[in-house]
């Protein structure tokens, strides 16, 4: 007969994992609580162009990866990238360039609950993509929300005189840097320093143009600059807590957090910076929280059924 570990090793073990799970929830916070605060921090920016913002974001990112990378003895993973993985992180570049661009046009534009609105419905999109490139088969409950979800852009459409164009670009574009993630073969950090690599040459022609045209901030003062190069960490450190956080905690817990970055978003928008939010706006802001429930709920559902024969096994 195989003797019992002892108690303590035995009772160490669920103590030890879900340990490891609240610290990766805490992570997870951290990194949708960073990106919520986005509108204040870059609100601060004001001073310069959102087009300087983007030039600056893309090379002092790129700044600070390498500098990690060098620190943790990591560097040597960029020469081995080949030629298809290059051109991956091109696009993976190209699409969040543009994400990053409209989110600091959005921001100071005054439009920060259009932005919160184009991060509650990429979810939406990331699952429209799937039918439309992937043939992905939908169940009952995803049709229900996409079909909610449309219905809340033909509301606000209404409501805005226009297609929500910024929510939409922000979600179709963050979708398909989505999408582009799942395929490469690229770490989390190495990934964002290829694709600040890939994009670097037009940030640099960007800023040489400015600078010739006398537009160009950086360098103008102190805080100016200072707050410039802060987007370099600024957009590091909750990729590195998002990193900390995947692999502790449960996707379907990651798919609830997600939502607090709109939400907060959302909240300095209309209580913050006081955007105009009529009755019409809060409804179809109303159905986008509906489809987002029903999709919720059926993830969860289905991530529920899919455990249920481990833990009839252990």
């Amino acid at each position: 007969m195989t003797p019992r570990p002892p108690h303590s090793e035995t009772a160490a073990r669920p103590h030890s994992a879900a340990s490891g799970r609240d610290l990766g929830v805490g992570f997870g916070i951290g990194a949708y609580a960073i990106w919520g605060s986005f509108p204040a921090f870059f609100g601060l920016l004001i001073f310069a162009s959102p087009i300087e913002v983007l030039a600056e974001r893309i090379l002092w990112t790129l700044v600070v990866s390498l500098t990690v990378l060098l620190l943790v003895g990591r560097i040597k993973e960029l020469r081995s990238i080949d030629r298809r993985t290059w051109g991956l992180a091109a696009a993976a570049s190209l699409a969040i360039s543009i994400n990053w661009g409209v989110y600091v046009y959005g921001v100071m534009s005054g439009h920060v609950v259009e932005c919160a609105l184009g991060y509650f419905i990429n979810p939406l999109v990331t699952v429209a993509f799937g039918v439309l490139i992937f043939r992905e088969k939908l169940r009952r409950m995803q049709w229900a929300a996409l079909g909610l979800g449309a219905t809340a852009v033909v509301v606000l459409t209404i409501d805005y005189g226009r297609p929500p164009w910024i929510a939409l670009i922000l979600a179709c574009s963050f979708a398909c840097y989505g999408l582009i993630k799942k395929v490469i073969r690229l770490d989390a950090l190495p990934g964002l320093a290829a694709e600040g690599i890939a994009a670097a040459p037009f940030a640099v022609i960007a800023v040489v143009v400015m600078g010739l045209a006398g537009t160009l901030t950086f360098g103008s003062s102190l805080s100016h600059s200072a707050l410039l190069m802060a987007t370099g960490p600024v957009t590091l450190v909750p990729l590195v807590l998002f990193a900390l956080a995947a692999p502790r905690v449960p996707l379907s817990t990651m798919g609830i957090l997600q939502y607090l970055t709109p939400a907060l978003q959302l909240s300095w928008g209309v209580w913050v910076v006081h955007e105009y939010m009529p009755a019409s706006r809060w409804a179809g802001f109303g159905l986008i929280w509906l489809a987002l429930a029903v999709f919720t709920v059926d993830a969860l559902r289905r991530a529920r059924r899919a455990a249920e024969p481990v833990a009839e096994i252990v």
